[in-house]
């Protein structure tokens, strides 16, 4: 279950209607994190092929939210370039800007050796209102922060929002 606050009001929202087992990164989205963090910073980009992708880096850690419409299942991925994340028991990223709040969860996953944190669930209408409607990111896992801007978000989030991925083979 994620919990999210908004504006210091507090209400639930499912994070994972599915199962209680915990994510686990897929070779697919692991791929993308890795490409990521191997090139040069760059805006945020969307991308439907094969899967519907919004994705953005940092020096600090790459951002790939995917939509799988098959399953369906979305999931964000925040890979660090470089110390794996910390242990922790709850995952949260705070979105801050004109339509602030913060999204928790213990249905988090850990893969690549620690450095990427990856959370599934079957809606994610809040982290896409979060990242299309606000200024700046930060995610946190134990006494970890990472912080990614969200200028030039707000249209790829748009294009991700409307996107029917081709079917994977």
């Amino acid at each position: 279950m994620i919990s999210r606050t908004l504006r210091g009001t507090s209400d639930a929202a499912g994070a994972h209607g599915h199962g209680a087992s915990p994510p686990y990164l897929s070779p697919m989205r692991l791929a993308l994190a890795l490409c990521l963090l191997a090139g040069p910073l760059h805006a945020w980009e969307f991308s439907a092929d094969p899967l519907c992708t919004l994705s953005h880096s940092t020096e600090e850690a790459a951002v790939v939210v995917t939509h799988d419409p098959a399953i369906p299942e979305y999931a964000i991925t925040i890979t660090r370039a470089g110390a794996p994340w910390p242990g922790g028991p709850v995952f949260a990223i705070r979105f801050e800007g004109p339509r602030g709040l913060t999204i928790s969860t213990t249905r988090h996953g850990l893969g690549e050796a620690g450095r990427a944190l990856t959370v599934t669930d079957r809606g994610f209408g809040n982290v896409l209102d979060g990242l299309q409607f606000n200024d700046t990111a930060t995610a946190r896992l134990g006494d970890t922060a990472v912080a990614f801007p969200l200028d030039g978000a707000a249209e790829p989030v748009e294009r991700f929002r409307a996107c029917v991925a081709a079917p994977v083979a």
